[in-house]
Order: C-alpha cells, then sequence, then structure tokens
C-alpha cells in the first residue's frame, strides 16, 4: 500500500507563484493546499491535518509571522518554513522567534526549496515522502536531487528532464505513452508542448549514452522506451 503524501500547507498571497509552487511540490509527491492570505491559510490549518507549512512573510488579513505564531499555539513541532523577499538579520530573527524552522529568501530556486523541506523534515523525524532512487544499469538517478550519477561523473538535472526521466524509469523496458507523458508533465499535449519534450528526451539521450546497456527509443507514433539490457 502506497504511503500517505507528506501534506503541506502553503501560505503565499502571490497567485502566480503560489500556482507555480502547489504544482512543482505535487509533481515530487507532496499533498499541497494554497491559500492566498494569512488568515485563509489559519482557517484551514485548523480544520485540516498538515504535516509541514510553507509561510510568505509579507500577506495581507494577517502576515507570516502572525500566521506562525498563530500555528504555534496549537502545534509546537510542525514545520515550518517562512519565503520571503527581505533578507534583514533583523527580519530572520523574528521569523526564528514566531517558530520558524528554516528561512528562504526570495528569488529561489525549486530545487533548493525541495532540499530544505527534505533536510527539515529529516531533523523533525517526518518521513519524506517521493524521495526515490532508481537503478539504470550503471547509471543511479536520485529522483528528489535531481542528479544523474555514474562512474566519476555527477549530472543535475532540470525538473522537466528529472520528472521524464522518472516516468521512463517507472515504465522501464515498456513503452511510455507520448500523450500520457505530456499530460503529466506538461498538464498539455499541444504540439508545442510535444516539440519540447522531444528536446528533453534528445538530451536524455545523450546523457545515458555513456552506457551500452542502456538505449532511449522512440516507439513511432506512440512514445518513447528506455530499454535496459541485463
Amino acid at each position: 500500500m502506497e504511503k500517505e503524501k507528506t501534506r503541506i500547507l502553503l501560505a503565499e498571497d502571490d497567485r502566480n507563484l503560489g500556482n507555480i509552487l502547489k504544482s512543482y511540490l505535487e509533481a515530487k509527491g507532496f499533498s499541497t493546499k494554497l491559500c492566498v492570505n494569512g488568515q485563509e491559510a489559519y482557517d484551514l490549518f485548523s480544520k485540516e491535518q498538515f504535516d509541514f507549512c510553507i509561510v510568505d512573510v509579507m500577506m495581507p488579513v494577517k502576515d507570516g509571522f502572525t500566521l506562525a505564531r498563530d500555528i504555534r499555539l496549537h502545534d509546537k513541532s510542525i514545520p515550518i518554513l517562512f519565503l520571503t523577499a527581505k533578507s534583514l538579520e533583523e527580519d530572520k530573527l523574528k521569523g526564528f522567534q514566531a517558530g520558524a524552522d528554516d528561512y528562504l529568501t526570495k528569488p529561489f530556486s525549486m530545487e533548493e526549496l525541495l532540499l530544505r523541506i527534505e533536510a527539515i523534515l529529516r531533523r523533525s523525524g517526518h518521513t519524506v515522502q517521493g524521495s526515490k532512487l532508481y537503478t539504470i544499469s550503471k547509471y543511479n538517478f536520485d529522483y528528489n536531487l535531481q542528479t544523474l550519477k555514474w562512474d566519476d561523473q555527477e549530472l543535475r538535472l532540470t525538473s522537466k528532464e528529472t520528472e521524464l526521466l522518472r516516468l521512463l524509469c517507472e515504465n522501464k523496458n515498456e513503452v511510455l505513452d507520448r500523450s500520457y507523458a505530456l499530460n503529466k508533465i506538461w498538464q498539455d499535449d499541444s504540439y508545442f508542448n510535444a516539440r519540447s519534450m522531444d528536446v528533453y528526451i534528445a538530451k536524455l539521450r545523450k546523457y545515458l549514452k555513456a552506457d551500452e546497456k542502456v538505449e532511449l527509443i522512440n516507439v513511432h507514433g506512440v512514445g518513447f522506451k528506455l530499454v535496459v539490457k541485463d
């Protein structure tokens, strides 16, 4: 039986950024609820169970510091990660005094956000969900760290490369349907996205060419197959 996903409460008043973060976290295996102000986030926190909170400092109705303090009144141990455009030392101290476990200053990379979440969850004793390692002949692919290692080399993958390689690994030696992959990763199987995916497939094929036992092939009119020979 699949383990229950780690549930994240995301409080971010920039709806565009919030939606991007929500989509990314869900793609990484986290169940994520987005709220666009502090009061909305507190109301939801009061009604539902969460394992982790990501809180923007500057929010309307109820700011992030106040939200964190209110959450701490009900739950002393739930991890809280602050997002902020400020980098002043006094703001960081104020955040930690409000109960933050860590602080991330905008702009930040998605990869850094994921690593911070995983580190906090490990420290707090939670099981990190969505953590997966794949072996592809002599390659070692770490989905969460977005790395591909072989021999003495290590390659950092982009988010799209990571998601695509994960789908290929989960369908190893079987055909990965093109339309399914497009809808899963791009949420749309348009011609433009299909061409974009072809570019990523070509990049992955280049990364995997160092092992003659591994082949990434096109299945005409259907999709792709990651062939790994014994």
